[in-house]
């Protein structure tokens, strides 16, 4: 695998979280839960991939958008995950059955190098190398973190660009006035 840019030594630990959406308003909804993730204490954001379109796996529903961003974090990893939860829910995110489908998902998919099993948390994630809509974006924002392999092993997976980079600054706008 290829190594980090130099930047990357700035302050914090180097997260990649996967966005995902496939209820209400995907996209702004994934480009809202950015601008929370920067305004969290001791995070900012780093990376944002392009969008991209997936049918769901695992489950129903309409098919999803989704992205990875990379953050900067002086947050322990259980605060960042209940910060992220609780953006979820402030999207209206419901966990009626495993795998529903949601109007916000975000998963903490790595954290640097390190291998965090807890009960709430298991990172790497666990099927992070199964999965396209996760690998594909990845690899354009830390292509030193997914190998070719990887990404051949999901290149049967339905994914699509839905949007180029800087997709969530647009939708970040405020809405024009009626």
């Amino acid at each position: 695998m290829a190594q980090p840019p130099v930047a990357m030594t700035e302050a914090g630990r180097w997260v990649a979280i996967g966005l995902g959406a496939n209820l209400g308003d995907r996209g702004r909804a994934l480009a809202m839960a950015l601008l929370a993730m920067d305004a969290l204490p001791g995070t900012r954001l780093v990376a944002v991939s392009s969008l991209y379109s997936t049918a769901p796996v695992d489950s129903s529903g309409p098919d999803y958008l989704n992205a990875v961003a990379a953050v900067r974090t002086t947050l322990a990893p259980l605060a960042l995950l209940d910060a992220l939860q609780a953006i979820e829910l402030a999207a209206g995110r419901e966990r009626p059955y495993r795998n529903a489908p949601r109007t916000l998902d975000l998963d903490i998919e790595l954290w640097e190098d390190e291998c965090i099993r807890l009960p709430r948390l298991c990172v790497p994630h666990p099927r992070m190398h199964e999965r396209a809509f996760v690998l594909v974006p990845l690899a354009e924002i830390a292509p030193w973190r997914v190998t070719l392999a990887q990404l051949q092993a999901v290149a049967g997976q339905g994914i699509r660009m839905a949007e180029g980079a800087g997709w969530h600054l647009q939708l970040q706008a405020p809405a024009p006035a009626a």
